[in-house]
C-alpha cells in the first residue's frame, strides 16, 4: 500500500458572467477564477485491490459515489484501465460546503491529480481536464489552479497573471443558496449589469489591485433573493474595513473582499468574525498544473 498526501485548494470567482443558455441545458460562462490558500487535505491509500472508499470526520458529507472525490477515483481507474487497483481516501474537510468555493470539485481534482502522478501520468494534462469536466464544471480549474479566464462551462481556460501582494477575506454566512434556482432565475431575467471581464484582465496584466478590486462582480448577485440582505451587508462591512472591492463567489453564499496587504486583511477578518464565525484570510495561489489549452 502506498500513501499520498494531496491538498485541495478552494477557488474564488473574481468575476462571473453568464452569457447564454446552451442547447444541452448548460450555460456559456465567462469567469475569472483565482485559486486561494484555503484548503481541504486528502490522504490517498492506493492498493492493489479493487474498490474506492472514503472516510471523513465531516459526517454531513456523503461517503459513497455521490461524493465527487469517489466518482473521480472510479472514473480514473476505469479510463486508465486499472481495474485491479483501488484507493482509500481520508478527507480532512476544512472548506465550507455550499459556499461557491468549489470545495467538492477541489477534492475531486486532488484525487485525479494525485492518481495521475502516482501512476506515471497515463493522462496528459488535457486528457485529465477533459476527464474532470465530465464529472464537474469546476474540476478543470481546480486541477490547474492559479489565475485563469474561463469560458464555456468553465473548461476553456487561459492563464492570467496572479494578483501580487494581496489577500482575501472570505466570509461564509450560515445560509446556503440553490444553484439550479439561481440559474432558473437568471434565465427568466433580463440582466442589467455584467462584469467588466476585459477590464479585469487588463488590471491583472497591469498588476493594478485597485482597478481589479473596483471590477469585482458576480452576475448572480442580481437575481439573489434568499440571503441577499446578508450578502450586501457583508460586502458593505468588507468595504468599510478597507477592501478594494467585494463580491459573492460562484452561486454563493460565501462573500470575499480584496485587500492590498495581509495586515489590513487580518484586521478586517478579526472585526467581521465577531458577527460571522466562518471568516478567513486567504492568499492567491500559483498554478498546480500548467494550462495547455489556451483558447
Amino acid at each position: 500500500m502506498n500513501v499520498i498526501q494531496e491538498p485541495a485548494y478552494a477557488k474564488l470567482n473574481l468575476s462571473l458572467d453568464v452569457l447564454s443558455r446552451r442547447p444541452d441545458g448548460y450555460h456559456d460562462m465567462e469567469m475569472i477564477f483565482q485559486l486561494i490558500s484555503m484548503k481541504d487535505d486528502l490522504e490517498l491509500h492506493i492498493h492493489k485491490s479493487p474498490g474506492v472508499r472514503l472516510s471523513t470526520a465531516a459526517r454531513f458529507l456523503p461517503m459513497d459515489d455521490s461524493n465527487i472525490a469517489c466518482r473521480c477515483a472510479r472514473r480514473f481507474f476505469e479510463e486508465a484501465k486499472l481495474a485491479d487497483w483501488g484507493v482509500d481516501i481520508q478527507l480532512t474537510k476544512r472548506l465550507p460546503v455550499c459556499a461557491g468555493m468549489g470545495g467538492g470539485s477541489a477534492d475531486g481534482a486532488a484525487v485525479l491529480r494525485a492518481l495521475n502522478r502516482y501512476f506515471g501520468g497515463p493522462f496528459s494534462v488535457q486528457q485529465l481536464l477533459d476527464l474532470g469536466a465530465e464529472i464537474g464544471a469546476d474540476i478543470p480549474f481546480c486541477l490547474i489552479g492559479g489565475t485563469a479566464l474561463a469560458r464555456g462551462k468553465g473548461e476553456k481556460m487561459e492563464a492570467l497573471p496572479r494578483p501580487e501582494g494581496c489577500a482575501f477575506v472570505v466570509v461564509k454566512p450560515s445560509f446556503s443558496v440553490s444553484t439550479p434556482e439561481l440559474f432558473q432565475k437568471l434565465d427568466r431575467s433580463s440582466v442589467k449589469l455584467h462584469p467588466d471581464t476585459r477590464g479585469m484582465v487588463d488590471a491583472l496584466e497591469m498588476g493594478s489591485l485597485r482597478e481589479l478590486g473596483r471590477r469585482l462582480y458576480n452576475v448572480f448577485e442580481e437575481v439573489l433573493t434568499r440571503g441577499k440582505d446578508t450578502v450586501d451587508e457583508i460586502k458593505s462591512r468588507l468595504l468599510d474595513a478597507g477592501a478594494l472591492g467585494a463580491a459573492m463567489t460562484g452561486t454563493g453564499s460565501a462573500v470575499f473582499g480584496l485587500f492590498q496587504d495581509d495586515g489590513s486583511a487580518e484586521t478586517a477578518c478579526e472585526a467581521l468574525s465577531r458577527q460571522w464565525t466562518m471568516c478567513h484570510v486567504a492568499r492567491p495561489m500559483d498554478e498546480m498544473m500548467q494550462i495547455n489549452n489556451k483558447t
